[in-house]
């Protein structure tokens, strides 16, 4: 089995690609902080309540052609089984603006999949895309 560094890197070269996403490796127990005070700053403890909260109202708000996804990787760090993902991300919204953020993510794995997950982003510019209302499709 690969190790949590090329998972993690495999998985974001697939987004960014449009070819898959990185919460396919999302164990369903898994836990993930978003740290801040973001509109969605919070702790979610499982990745069925941070894919319904977070991800998919996210993924509304923007175009399908033109989704949000990693359009630059700054850096990626693997420390046992952690993987640090420093990256860029943009995608056209469904009113027409363009949404760019940095993010950092703290992602630990265990038997193949995230069992553990830390954010970090720009608030101030999540919160302007949260004041979008999703369209869901």
């Amino acid at each position: 089995m690969a190790n949590s560094g090329e998972l993690a890197r495999e998985a974001f070269d697939n987004w960014m690609n449009g070819t898959g996403y990185v919460a396919d490796l999302f164990s369903p127990d898994m836990t993930w902080e978003i740290v801040g005070h973001s509109a969605a700053s919070a702790k979610y403890s499982t990745a069925q309540e941070f894919q319904d909260e977070v991800l998919t109202p996210f993924a509304q708000r923007f175009k399908p052609e033109q989704p949000f996804r990693p359009v630059k990787i700054r850096g990626f760090y693997v420390d046992g089984d952690t993987a640090i993902a420093f990256w860029d991300g943009a995608g056209t919204t469904v009113v027409g603006s363009v949404y760019e953020n940095t993010y950092v993510w703290i992602m630990t794995f265990k038997d193949g999949q995230i069992v553990d997950g830390t954010a970090f982003y720009d608030s101030i510019s999540f919160n302007e895309l949260w004041k979008i209302a999703p369209v869901s499709g």
